[in-house]
């Protein structure tokens, strides 16, 4: 079972699921055998996405288009998360689609983009879901404003994501220390949405600065269409990330100072109170 005080880790399938539903649960399957918690989609539609002047003169915009998650995916998505035991989470980035995720997603992911939409953040709030935030390149004052929202709208199970919102990120740019700040304001768990692909950033996230969630892009073979921007993690790489944090935090034990039960026979082996030698008189014989 895993530690109560340990890391959630989310693996970010984003866009690389290249529209197949069989992919699409190869990564609900890899997720969990690397150790995640939890695995998480989008679902947006480029039209609602972007303004359609935009979408009519950019052509990278308009190839996005075949990104999209179909609907039809989210039924046997959400029960092949149930079958591998971890949570189904899902990035609303339209309205309907906070309607379309309800009776499926475990919590809501909100996107960095989509913090400073009120709309968006009320009525993912009013499903009493929890939620979780993205603060990439949000002032605190936004972030603020974006918390009084959700919890004015009835979110009571509410978590931030520190995030720098560049594709990849260097790792002199990530400023962790942001994530005492949000947890020192808000009150609530507070994490890091990794865009690094970087071991030391995430130890350095979880160990210095308590980050309690850890979200990375995935992607399973490098096959994925956001893999070639460098942000994604492949399965082998972050699952040795996952094991050893995991296994780091069994090495709190229990904070009572005294003799290990392994330890107990090199107790005798100790120097003797009288001659200062080894091991102690009462066994020498």
């Amino acid at each position: 079972m895993r530690n109560k005080n340990s890391v959630k880790f989310i693996a970010e399938v984003s866009s690389n699921h290249n529209r197949d539903l069989k992919r699409c649960l190869r990564f609900i399957k890899t997720a969990a055998e690397i150790g995640c918690d939890a695995v998480k989609f989008q679902l947006f539609k480029i039209d609602k996405l972007f303004a359609p002047e935009i979408v009519k003169k950019n052509k990278e915009i308009q190839k996005r288009k075949q990104w999209e998650l179909p609907v039809a995916f989210l039924p046997e998505l959400a029960q092949a998360c149930k079958n591998e035991g971890i949570e189904f989470s899902c990035t609303p980035f339209y309205l309907d689609a906070v309607d379309e995720l309800l009776p499926y997603v475990d919590f809501y992911k909100i996107a960095s983009y989509e913090l400073l939409w009120d709309d968006l953040l009320k009525k993912c709030a009013k499903t009493g879901k929890p939620i979780i935030l993205s603060t990439g390149m949000a002032t605190l004052k936004e972030v603020e404003k974006a918390v009084r929202v959700l919890r004015d709208s009835g979110c009571e199970d509410m978590s931030l994501l520190h995030c720098v919102s560049s594709y990849p990120v260097p790792v002199k740019d990530c400023n962790l220390a942001a994530i005492k700040t949000l947890a020192d304001k808000f009150n609530c768990p507070v994490g890091w949405s990794d865009h690094t692909v970087k071991e030391n950033v995430i130890w350095r996230a979880v160990c210095r600065w308590q980050a309690r969630i850890v979200e990375f892009h995935l992607d399973l073979d490098g096959e994925g269409e956001e893999f070639k921007s460098g942000h994604c993690w492949l399965p082998h790489k972050i699952g040795a990330v996952i094991k050893d944090i995991r296994e780091s935090f069994t090495a709190d034990g229990t904070g009572l100072k005294e003799p290990a039960g392994i330890e107990l026979a090199e107790r005798e082996w100790r120097a003797d109170t009288k001659d200062g030698l080894r091991p102690i008189l009462k066994i020498r014989k």
